[in-house]
Order: C-alpha cells, then structure tokens, then sequence
C-alpha cells in the first residue's frame, strides 16, 4: 500500500485516525449537505448485521416491527414540556410544502414519541389492549453543529422501540430488560464490554422518569454512550391522552418505555478494536468473516489455484461463513493483504501452487498481527477450523477490549487523582452531589457521569468531591 494510503497513527492524531479509516476503510463518505452521511456498501452491511442481531433479540421478548411517518406536527412536542425543550436547539422544521406556507410548522422526526403518542392514544381503550410492543428502524434528523461519521451526523440511522404497559412495574422491567437486550448485543456480539447502567438527572432522555445506559470505553479512554433504555413514567400518556378502562372498569394512564440503538455503534466497533493499520471487525458481525487470496506468478498455475479456491469457497459457505474471493488480477498480494487488513476481515485465507500440493492453506488473524498470528492448515476439515478460529477471535477481541477497559478505568477519592484519571480514561467514585455541582466538575475536567452502575459494591462511601456521605458510586469520563 502506498505512503499516502497509510493511516496516521492512533497516538499521533486519534481524531485524524477515526476519520481518515472510516474513509479508507470504504465505511461511508460526506454527504453534499454538510453534517450528513453517506454510508457505503461495506458500512451498511455491517449495520445491517448489527440489525439482525437486535432485530432477532427484540422479537424473542415480544416486539413487532411497524413504520411510523417522519413528518411530525411541531404541536405534538409542544405537549410535553421537557421534550420539546431537550429537542428545540436540534430541530429541523419544515414551514413550507408544494410552494405555500404551511398552516402549522411540521418538525423532521428526531425521535419519535410524540408521533407514538399521539397513535396509541387511539389504539388503546381497555387493559385487553395492552402492552404494545412495537419498534421501529428509520433515520431520525437532529441538527447538530459539530458533526462527525457515525457518531453524530445530522440524519443517522437507528432503530427506537415504544412500548405502552398497564402498569409502573412492567414498565420497569421493559425499561431494563431492553437494557439487558443492549449489553447481550454488545457484549457477545459486537465483543464490546460494557457498563449498564442509569443516567444521573442531568444526562436524562428529555421527558423520561429514568434513563438507563450502556457505556463503552473507546481506544483513547473516552466514553460512548452506546445504548439506552427509557422509562417515560406517565408524562407522555398525561400528554396524549393515552388511557385505557382497567378490570375495574376505571380510567388509567398508561406507562410508556423507549429505547434505541444507532449506527453510532458503527463507531463504537471501530474506535473499541482498529489499530495503527485499520479496522478489527469481530467475527459474528464482519461483512466478510474470511477474504480468500489466491496466489500464483504463472500462468499455469492459475488454474489449479482458483479451481481449489473456489471449492474452499464453497465448502466454507456451506458452513456458514460469510467468505470474498479477492481475485483481482491487477493487485499484487501484498497489495490485498494490506487493503483487507485496512478493512478489518476477522481472517485471511491465502492459497497459491504449494498449498495447493500440500493440500493446505495459510489462514492469518487479523487480531494477532505478524507471524504470530499465522498459520498452515489442512484443507480437509477447513470449515471446522476456520469456525473454531473465528469463534476464537471473537472471545479474544472481548477479552482484549475488557482488559483494556479495567486497566483505564480508576477508584479515586480526591479531586487532583480524579482530574488525572479522567485525563486517561474512567474514574470510579463515590458521588453525593448535587446537579450544581456535577455542572461544574464538567465545567473543570470535561468529564461527567456516564452512569451510575446496576453493579453496585453495597455499604456506602465518601463523596470524592463533597466529602459528603454517598450510597451509590458512579463512573464519571470524558466523552464523544
């Protein structure tokens, strides 16, 4: 790969690397109007494997797919006094359609639970109705000024579930058990470790009783919010209207949830596992788990080389593997070794005239650069081999990422070891503070509580900030 190919190095320029891979890497591009993404072939089919394996945990608890307008009246925010003021500064708004005004602004969906509202409130008139169980896969428009692939684009990709209960305790445990579907997701298949957890008061989604988290650390110890989980309580049925008749024939509110996931994630994989030489896709999630690269100088071994390819090949998708033949004429090897190492492929197979003889192949780790991560194989039992290996990248990958993780992360009890930690990563504390004084150590260190963990260590502690008794420890880090 040529000079200018080259990536910047991760500890040279972080935010350079992030970008200039998400380019090279042929994830996305910029879109004409700026803060919008285009996100390539490559990207999206990585997205759309992290939808199949969301969309297949939501229905195993009951969830059914619907499709929800993306025009939203800018009277229905209006109903909810804290949503439309968390959401106001982001709001794209349409005035004008088919060439006159219109009579009532309309709002470009940001999310939607004012659209859900206003549709269950029709939907729903005896206890026999609920719950509803419904999410949605759309874009959302949120007009953001700092703006950056994947993480924060002004339209991006996600999907938001809704759900309507009868009662405050099957609201709860939606509220947690999609939590629980999130950190499942991240954990085992996306080999990103991370920390359930709640939002303090000032981070809350704007209109929830409750706001829960997964927090992941990122190669340069930031966080990212990854997931969340919303417990609505009854504002949004207070606002809409939403109530039903219950088995003693009385008129009840019901209790609402919301929960999404984005193509942020996208970023979360790349800036959990890339390296100084691209992307690290893990294996249950890479668009391609295996690139094959058939080698040959002349041109009668070309033939036995891609004959013996190509019923690899096809042995290797008989099992399930998602596999690219890189047969490309006009590249040298080294050439497509590099590219796909740029391009994250969990496992490179490579075949030329002696293995062909030998009847094996070389299979090279995309986790463990260098020789160390090389090897020659049979190609009798190849599908097993190469299952087991990628099953084995995948719990490698995690294991890595956690280490990384627990070795950035810090208990501290005083403010100057607090600031240094935040500096590099997580600091764990005990907290007591008030939402006056969690403003200003984000004023001080930039860093703010990305959640107080549902593991928590019991007994009680002393507020590293107030000095002030404290029940509950929170992770505090600077992040996207």
């Amino acid at each position: 790969m040529a000079d200018k190919d080259k990536l910047i190095s991760r500890s040279e320029d972080y935010n350079e690397w992030y970008n200039s891979l998400v380019l090279k890497a042929d994830l996305a591009d910029y879109g004409p109007v700026r803060g919008t993404m285009i996100v390539k072939p490559y990207g999206w089919t990585l997205w759309e494997n992290i939808q199949a394996a969301l969309d297949r945990r939501f229905k195993a608890t009951g969830v059914q797919n619907a499709g929800f307008p993306m025009f939203i009246p800018m009277s229905f925010l209006q109903k909810e006094a804290q949503h439309v003021e968390g959401f106001a500064p982001e709001l794209a708004v349409v005035t004008h359609g088919g060439g006159q005004e219109l009579a009532e602004p309309i709002v470009v969906r940001p999310t939607s639970e004012t659209m859900i509202g206003h549709a269950y409130a029709n939907w729903v008139q005896s206890y026999r109705d609920l719950p509803i169980l419904i999410n949605l896969w759309n874009s959302v428009v949120r007009w953001e000024l700092r703006t950056k692939l994947f993480l924060r684009t002004l339209e991006f990709f996600w999907q938001e579930g809704h759900t309507a209960h009868a009662t405050a305790a099957e609201a709860d445990e939606r509220t947690r058990m999609m939590l629980d579907v999130y950190a499942d997701f991240a954990i085992n298949e996306a080999a990103v470790p991370v920390i359930p957890g709640e939002k303090s008061a000032m981070e809350r989604f704007a209109g929830a009783d409750q706001t829960l988290t997964i927090e992941a650390m990122m190669g340069d110890g930031k966080a990212l919010q990854s997931g969340t989980s919303h417990n609505l309580g009854q504002n949004f049925a207070r606002a809409f209207g939403i109530q039903y008749l219950d088995t003693n024939n009385e008129l009840q509110h019901c209790w609402t949830t919301s929960w999404g996931l984005s193509t942020r994630f996208v970023g979360a994989i790349i800036m959990t596992h890339g390296d100084d030489n691209g992307l690290v896709l893990p294996p249950r999630l890479a668009p391609y788990q295996v690139v094959m690269v058939p080698i040959y100088r002349k041109d009668e071994d070309k033939t036995a080389v891609l004959n013996a390819t190509h019923r690899l090949q096809q042995i290797l998708v008989e099992a399930g593997v998602r596999v690219k033949v890189d047969d490309r004429e006009n590249l040298t090897p080294g050439y497509k070794f590099n590219d796909w190492e740029l391009r994250g492929v969990p496992l490179r197979l490579e075949i030329g005239p002696r293995d062909v003889e030998n009847h094996t192949v070389a299979l090279a780790r995309r986790d463990v650069p260098g020789k160390e991560g090389k090897q020659f194989v049979s190609q009798d039992g190849l599908a097993h081999t190469v299952t087991a290996l990628l099953a084995d990248i995948q719990q490698n990958m995690l294991a890595k990422a956690t280490r990384f993780r627990d070795e950035n992360t810090h208990d501290v009890t005083n403010y100057e070891d607090f600031k240094t930690a935040v500096s590099t990563g997580f600091a764990r504390v005990w907290w007591a503070g008030s939402d006056a004084e969690e403003t200003r150590v984000k004023e001080e260190t930039k860093a703010t509580i990305r959640c107080f963990p549902l593991e928590q260590p019991g007994g009680s502690g002393v507020c590293f900030y107030t000095g002030k008794p404290a029940t509950r420890q929170a992770i505090f880090g600077r992040a996207y």
